[in-house]
């Protein structure tokens, strides 16, 4: 019976003792391969609402976007915008890849893409079905825009107009890191 306690006590300890090392192993993959790269938006904040000016009942162009944490490895950038939320399923408002990055002073690559001003890249198809950006313009409700960046390794194989789903699909095993950031908006009425 002695026998027994010590052996079960034993393998408690050396269960409890490799839970221990494997899940601090876990944190560290995690913590090393969080994401460095940032989209942000000089217009608005995570989860706030687009100004009009880029939607429909505006000018209909698109928002300043900011992109900096690119990895020094990265040959191109994709950039697709879409809503999840609009009542016949997502619908692509812009879908850009093969946008070059741009090397800084400090040499970190980054990405400007200045208000109404298309990226230097490759415009696929939005669900109009035409190239290029259709902002926001929701039926009713406040609906979300998720704006999704991916740093690649390589440049797409792919011609102009192609569709999210061609771009998703030439992107697979060849993303080296990608951010979101969501914007809402309502249409006034």
């Amino acid at each position: 019976m002695k026998k027994f306690l010590v052996v079960g006590t034993l393998f408690i300890i050396a269960v409890a003792a490799l839970t221990a090392i494997l899940s601090t192993r876990k944190e560290s993959r995690q913590a090393s391969t969080m994401s460095q790269l940032k989209l942000t938006s000089p217009v608005f904040e995570e989860n706030g609402t687009i100004p009009s000016k880029y939607t429909c009942d505006g000018e209909d162009i698109n928002p300043p976007l900011e992109i900096s944490g690119i990895p020094a490895d990265a040959k191109s950038l994709a950039l697709i915008m879409d809503d999840p939320d609009a009542p016949r399923g997502i619908w692509d408002h812009w879908v850009v890849f093969n946008i070059r990055p741009t090397t800084d002073d400090q040499q970190q690559k980054s990405y400007r893409i200045l208000e109404g001003v298309e990226p230097e890249g490759i415009a696929g198809n939005n669900s109009w079905p035409k190239k290029g950006y259709g902002g926001p313009c929701p039926p009713s409700g406040t609906h979300r825009y998720f704006f999704k960046l991916y740093a690649l390794d390589v440049m797409l194989d792919l011609p102009a107009g192609s569709s999210k789903g061609e771009v998703e699909s030439a992107m697979r095993g060849h993303i080296l890191d990608q951010i979101e950031l969501v914007g809402l908006y309502a249409r006034g009425r």
